[in-house]
């Protein structure tokens, strides 16, 4: 192989020629990267990486293997300056798929999409597929790699999968995902780990033992229960449950379930039951998967509490609020940045679209955290609320975790979803491809619901609004839940002349729905009238406790989520405080075909069930008639599963699964509202600084989302603008005109007027 000396050295003994990784700019070869080092920093931090599932020998080779192409001179020509683009994954994917025949396609997916993201096996996709990858012409490859790197002659199949007996390809396309986790993390720390020593910067992985351990967690979580006082009825059933969930700490990995009612403790008993069991068994971190960002920054806030000293180090939260870090160092910037991506953190507090999209994606951005998913306790708050279209892949997903990945999942809710697998031989029918062995860490459910019996729920029949209203004015405290955003500002606004009237909608921005629940708790207190009309946002976790509630039909879930917002802390007889169901008698707030059939699934449910209407049995009854009236079909809307069953290993649609996966329909666009002057001034900082600083965090409790077509009504009509777009693009969009948000029902984005271009200026 012909050799271009400005470009290598020599070994004088070796007489190899010295490759390399990454070149630093304006520094001699001498100060560059060699190729051998990295590769084989990057194969021992990947194995590191899947000791948590067992895949350490495949992620070694992965990582050995995956910059493979840099051992051509067409490489080290760009590495000295050379314009022309050089394929360097596609070697390591071809030697891979040569010398594994059977395991090959595991690591080839995920080297040869270790930078631009994975592909489809074959066919067409967003990205070159492997297969055209495999078939192109590549640079000569210098076989001086055989001499430097330990390659394995043969892989062993990986023994840690169990298989299921529907599912192989989703699970091969599981463990590519995982591998490939492993492999661009530790690519990415190795490479930033190289530079920031070049730079003289630390490196941003934390040396461990430098953190608080699991156990430092739990002894600062025991300190914080042991000031939790049982003086009432309600005190002494959280601390009896407590007590008897983590007595269950014992128990191997795997399924759980916890099924308390709302209001009996849920949060911190999962807390210290995820600590308890994985100090036991030695996994890794928790996981919190909590379905609105509202309630992710409720229980991060309390989690840090708990746990004292350590909470504010050991707690990270990974949504939107949180794409900067308030101090102003690049350092501190990129260890935040580092610590969402990969979730490095000992407890992690994140949303059900973060967690479930990361588990069907294709970035690298996006997958580099999965590996740190394996041998955790993943808590999974609210379970019901799985989307229906994506609720059979979810379901595989977590069956995976707890089955070949050391992870122990728990189902946690007051009304637990009917996800486990039919028993044949108990003849018990079941969800189709459902879960297996789940076990229940609550003392006696049923029992439980009965003893934290606080609401009379009854259906008062159908209501137009003249009706509603009219028993609405007659009480002096009381909530009214419905479906549609219109119908509670026309409710509110049918009795805003009493005092003590409120209203909430997802159309007020997180500080303003504040402001006005403080109130309401305040009157509430202090007995004087409160009269709240909300949309659902109310039942994502929001404590208020109202002596009556009305709920527009919606599914049980929802109407037992309606009732935790009634006599909450038990002041009242069950008897006096009633959740009142009520069909809208109004055509003009006819709910979409979905609510309506989660609605008249509920009515026949209670219809035909003779206890509590929100004990256990009514709760599962609900989900397996809602479940069986979708069909199976309508449970994997874009056909996920249907596509894994006919893939082969060289043609798993990687890149597809990524792209139909979605946990949400509609895009929503985020508006920033001008509500105080915290806002303002957050706003005004956006005009003088060079890094964010923390901005984009203390902007979070100030956005309103909207959909993008009245989104783009709101910028065509001049209503919003976007603040120094040279620097910052879209990123962020203020409203301008301010008299399009009232402070009684919010935004109105669906009527935007013109301004003036005086008011532009932001």
């Amino acid at each position: 192989m012909p050799d271009h000396p400005t470009l290598h050295t020599t070994s004088k003994e070796s007489g190899h020629f010295a490759y390399f990784a990454h070149s630093v700019e304006g520094r001699p070869p001498s100060s560059w990267q060699g190729l051998s080092e990295h590769l084989m920093a990057v194969g021992d931090l990947a194995a590191g990486f899947a000791q948590a599932f067992g895949g350490e020998q495949l992620a070694a080779c992965a990582g050995l293997l995956h910059d493979l192409g840099k051992y051509t001179n067409e490489f080290q020509s760009r590495l000295k300056g050379s314009p022309e683009k050089v394929d360097h994954s596609t070697w390591g994917a071809r030697i891979a798929l040569e010398r594994y025949p059977s395991l090959g396609y595991l690591l080839a997916y995920a080297i040869a999409g270790h930078h631009a993201g994975l592909a489809n096996g074959n066919g067409e996709g967003r990205r070159t597929s492997l297969q055209e990858r495999l078939a192109a012409e590549l640079p000569k490859l210098h076989p001086q790699w055989q001499d430097e790197l330990p390659v394995p002659a043969a892989l062993p199949m990986p023994s840690f999968i169990k298989p299921h007996p529907e599912r192989g390809m989703f699970q091969m396309a599981f463990l590519v995902r995982m591998l490939f986790s492993c492999l661009v993390d530790a690519d990415f720390l190795d490479t930033e780990a190289f530079y920031n020593c070049v730079e003289g910067r630390p490196t941003l992985r934390p040396e461990s033992g430098t953190g608080p351990t699991l156990t430092d967690l739990k002894a600062a979580l025991d300190l914080h229960l042991v000031g939790f006082r049982a003086d009432k009825p309600v005190n002494q059933i959280r601390a009896e449950i407590l007590q008897h969930v983590r007595a269950q700490a014992d128990l191997r990995p795997g399924l759980f379930s916890l099924t308390v009612p709302t209001g009996g403790g849920k949060t911190l008993a999962s807390l210290a039951f995820a600590l308890d069991h994985a100090i036991r068994h030695g996994q890794q971190r928790v996981i919190f998967v909590i379905p609105f960002t509202s309630i992710v920054e409720q229980n991060a806030a309390v989690f840090r509490q708990a746990l004292g000293p350590w909470g504010e180090s050991a707690v990270l939260e990974h949504h939107s609020a949180f794409a900067d870090d308030p101090r102003d160092s690049k350092e501190a910037r990129d260890k935040v940045r580092l610590a969402m991506e990969n979730w490095g953190a000992p407890i992690i507090v994140t949303t059900a679209v973060q967690f479930f999209e990361s588990l069907f994606a294709d970035r690298p951005s996006k997958c580099r955290k999965l590996h740190h998913i394996a041998n955790s306790v993943v808590i999974l708050d609210e379970a019901q609320t799985m989307p229906l279209k994506v609720l059979r892949p979810c379901v595989a997903a977590l069956d995976e975790l707890a089955r070949n990945y050391r992870s122990s999942v728990v189902l946690c809710t007051a009304t637990q979803p009917a996800l486990k697998a039919p028993d044949v031989a108990a003849g018990v029918e079941g969800f189709e491809g459902g879960l297996e062995n789940v076990r229940e860490l609550a003392p006696e459910p049923a029992k439980l619901f009965e003893q934290l019996k606080r609401v009379t729920v009854k259906h008062v029949g159908a209501l137009d609004d003249a009706d509603l209203l009219s028993q609405l004015r007659e009480r002096e405290q009381v909530l009214c839940i419905v479906n549609n955003r219109r119908h509670a500002r026309a409710l509110y606004q049918g009795m805003a002349d009493l005092s003590g009237t409120y209203h909430l909608t997802t159309l007020m921005c997180a500080a303003h729905r504040s402001q006005v629940l403080a109130t309401a708790r305040e009157a509430l207190k202090q007995g004087q009238p409160c009269r709240l009309v909300s949309t659902a946002l109310i039942e994502a976790g929001v404590d208020v406790a109202f002596p009556t509630v009305y709920r527009a039909e919606a599914g049980l879930d929802s109407i037992a989520q309606a009732a935790g917002r009634c006599n909450r802390e038990g002041r009242w007889a069950a008897k006096d405080s009633e959740v009142r169901i009520f069909a809208n008698a109004n055509e003009d707030w006819k709910a979409p075909p979905e609510l309506r059939q989660f609605a008249d699934v509920t009515r026949e449910v209670l219809r035909n069930h003779q206890g509590d209407p929100l004990d256990p049995v009514a709760i599962e009854r609900y989900f397996k008639q809602l479940y069986w009236q979708k069909g199976g079909n309508a449970l994997d809307y874009w056909g996920l599963l249907g596509l894994l069953k006919g893939a082969k290993i060289q043609s798993l649609p990687m890149d597809t699964l990524a792209e139909k996966f979605k946990m949400i329909d509609s895009v929503q666009m985020p508006v920033i509202i001008p509500f105080d002057d915290e806002a303002r001034d957050a706003i005004r900082d956006l005009q003088f600084v060079d890094g964010l600083q923390g901005i984009s965090r203390r902007l979070q409790r100030y956005l309103v989302q909207v959909p993008r077509h009245g989104f783009e009504a709101l910028r065509k009509a001049g209503a919003i603008g976007a603040v120094r777009p040279e620097k910052w693009g879209d990123q962020f969009m203020v409203l301008a005109n301010e008299s399009l948000y009232e402070r009684d029902v919010g935004l109105s984005w669906d009527n935007p007027v013109f301004i003036a271009s005086s008011a532009l200026v932001i």
